[in-house]
């Protein structure tokens, strides 16, 4: 185990791509952990907007958002709540009875969850998925425990390498909207800055969503 734990961080800390490191992660899981047939990554910004990445099938992508539909779920309490949460049987689970019984009809027996990263308002869990109830055991917790461990700091990494690249594409949205509006009236780039940001402001739109939409369409949002 432990030289397959190795081999899982190398491979991790030679990825780059922040979505082939998450695949990896998901990938990982599913090969050492004992019990496990599907996985995915979830994913928090702002403690409200939950998204899925790289699920191993569209059983795991379904699984994770029904976790955003209903609200509840093992996976959500693991992030907010920071704990690892095992779930025996979705069947007869109370703690979150819309999720369970929903994700049991879809095809889930049991699941496993490890928080795995928390930023300010940003989390990240690791999802593990079973067909059948009783499919972790104590072993499959610990080892759980220790790949969450090795894909933690790689998650935090591939996170920050994800968000670089989002501020670089904000900037350049940015820019373009104030090159269109400086051509436009012949302002300049601080005058065409504060027209972004009083319409930002008015519309209660992210300052990149008002540049994206006048970069699309040549309209300023209001």
């Amino acid at each position: 185990m432990a030289a397959q734990l190795g081999f899982l961080a190398r491979s991790l800390q030679h990825e780059e791509d922040p979505e082939r490191i998450l695949a990896t992660m998901v990938r990982g899981a599913i090969d050492l952990i004992p019990g496990v047939d599907e996985g995915s990554i979830s994913v928090v910004h702002d403690r409200k907007n939950i998204g899925s990445r790289a699920p191993s099938s569209k059983l795991a992508e379904r699984l994770d958002a029904l976790q955003g539909d209903t609200g509840q779920g093992p996976c959500l309490d693991a992030m907010f709540m920071h704990q690892t949460v095992h779930v025996p049987d979705l069947a007869s689970e109370t703690r979150w009875p819309d999720f369970a019984t929903r994700a049991a009809e879809a095809g889930a027996g049991s699941m496993l969850c490890f928080q795995l990263w928390v930023e300010g308002d940003n989390l990240g869990a690791l999802n593990l998925y079973a067909s059948h109830a009783g499919a972790f055991s104590r072993e499959s917790v610990h080892i759980g425990l220790l790949v969450a461990a090795h894909a933690a700091v790689a998650f935090a990494e591939a996170m920050k390498v994800e968000q670089l690249g989002e501020a670089l594409a904000t900037r350049d949205l940015i820019g373009q909207a104030k090159g269109i509006l400086i051509e436009r009236y012949k302002i300049t780039a601080d005058q065409a800055f504060t027209i972004l940001d009083r319409s930002s402001s008015e519309t209660n739109k992210k300052l990149r969503d008002v540049a994206e939409h006048l970069v699309l369409t040549g309209e300023i949002s209001r």
